[in-house]
């Protein structure tokens, strides 16, 4: 580590920030990672100088962070091509103990504390990728249910293991690229936690957030209650990538057509599931509508109580005006002039009571009026919700047809895999045969020059005895 110190007796806060990126990723950058087909090359750069020049006018092709990009950008790759391939051939849930999906979260992790700004508390200086993790709360709502989570877990003490946890939950919900997009192009927050030149700010991160939309094929159950995400070591294990030559070259017909057999079950569970998610939404439209049904319901009840109680006041209103009436004409009949201001009164509560009467005939037209319009929306709200029933049917009955082909594709992938089987059984019964075949071969020609050498020797034998004679 002293070898790779830049020779400076007074360092500048640029040289101690480079000079501590090296210290923190000394096994990527004195290599550089570089991917050829299926292979895995490391290359030593004993050339790259830590001391970066005092005024550069481009990008230094020997930079160590572009370097470090570069490394950690391949890295992704292969870690997100080699988890694909290895989950698809499983061909099961994939859980915490998953070697690939184990360094795949190494390697992502590795991608988010490139380039951290460090901070200040009481303990020290601090680095921790879960700060960038929270602002997807505020950028994504969706996002909020993951955080909740990870706030709620009761094993989580440091911010490290937060953030852990909150990419496993992201990836069970096959949501991780979405929210890495969502991040990586508000770069005017992020530049509060990262350093100007750190991967999630460069061309690099977006590159990984497009590579990540291929693990949405990937099914993953992780149980993170008694896992210790706070102390785990996160090391990149170059072992699992460096593959042999001989590997490469066995590709078999049975092998293809078990491939395509997966891709179709795969490509048949994420319409399962987006089948499913409009279901759950027609389902949702359909509750509210039947609230909104009864609400209307209720509503019209109250209104048909309403025009009872105003026709029973109307009924009232003009038993009491005859009443006022014919007590009217008799009081005029037995005593005109005694009777004149009782007249008056009686006609002055006679307009009262026909003014009341005209009022509620128009409140009673108003709430008839209301009535056919509740009714009208009612009838349209029980025609839609047919439909919605109609189309309900439809997307359940697809659903069903597309579960039972589902099961017909597994079915299928377990004859496949089960005829790979017998046809790898009768290629080893084979190479068993020819070896011995071979082994035949070898004793026949040694025993042809036995029976050579045995001829060589009577022919010498009877010239001999041919000679004497």
């Amino acid at each position: 580590m002293s070898d790779l110190m830049p020779q400076s007796e007074a360092p500048t806060p640029t040289t101690d920030k480079i000079t501590q990126a090296a210290r923190e990723t000394i096994y990527l950058c004195n290599f550089r990672v570089s991917v050829d087909g299926e292979w895995l090359c490391l290359r030593e750069l004993n050339d790259i100088s830590l001391t970066p020049d005092p005024e550069p006018s481009h990008e230094d092709p020997k930079d160590p962070i572009a370097i470090e990009r570069l490394n950690l950008m391949n890295m992704a790759k292969l870690s997100i091509k080699g988890l694909i391939e290895s989950a698809l051939n499983l061909g099961r849930t994939l859980d915490s103990d998953y070697a690939p999906l184990q360094q795949f979260f190494v390697v992502m992790e590795h991608c988010l504390k490139h380039g951290l700004k460090s901070k200040k508390t009481f303990l020290g200086q601090n680095k921790s990728f879960w700060g960038p993790l929270e602002l997807v709360e505020k950028l994504t709502p969706e996002a909020g249910e993951i955080t909740a989570s990870v706030k709620d877990l009761p094993g989580l003490k440091t911010p490290l293991g937060r953030g852990r946890a909150w990419l496993r939950l992201a990836l069970m919900q096959k949501k991780l690229s979405d929210y890495m997009k969502t991040i990586i192009n508000r770069k005017d927050l992020l530049s509060e936690f990262y350093e100007p030149n750190a991967l999630m700010m460069e061309e690099e991160g977006a590159v990984i957030a497009g590579l990540l939309v291929g693990l949405n094929v990937i099914d993953a159950n992780l149980c993170m209650k008694g896992e210790d995400l706070d102390s785990q070591v996160g090391v990149i294990d170059f072992s699992m990538y460096l593959k042999d030559s001989t590997h490469s070259s066995k590709s078999t017909e049975g092998d293809g057509q078990i491939t395509a057999i997966l891709d179709q079950k795969n490509y048949v569970e994420e319409l399962n599931r987006h089948l499913s998610a409009s279901v759950n939404n027609l389902q949702a439209k359909v509750d509210a509508l039947e609230k909104s049904n009864t609400k209307l319901t209720e509503e019209l009840a109250v209104a048909n109580n309403r025009i009872i109680t105003l026709q029973e006041d109307l009924e009232r209103v003009k038993e009491e005006s005859s009443y006022f009436v014919e007590s009217s004409r008799k009081a005029s009949g037995a005593d005109g002039t005694a009777n004149g201001q009782v007249l008056g009164e009686t006609r002055k509560q006679l307009k009262e009571e026909t003014q009341l009467r005209l009022d509620v005939e128009k409140e009673l037209e108003v709430q008839i009026g209301m009535k056919q319009e509740i009714e009208l929306s009612m009838k349209m709200l029980e025609k839609d919700i047919c439909e919605k029933h109609d189309a309900l049917v439809e997307l359940r009955q697809q659903l069903d047809e597309m579960r039972t082909l589902n099961h017909e594709l597994s079915i299928k992938s377990q004859g496949s895999e089960a005829g790979a089987k017998q046809k790898n059984d009768i290629i080893s019964r084979l190479e068993e045969k020819t070896n011995q075949m071979g082994s035949i071969i070898k004793q026949l020609e040694s025993s042809e020059k036995d029976m050579a050498k045995q001829a060589r020797s009577l022919n010498t034998v009877a010239g001999k005895l041919l000679q004497q004679q």
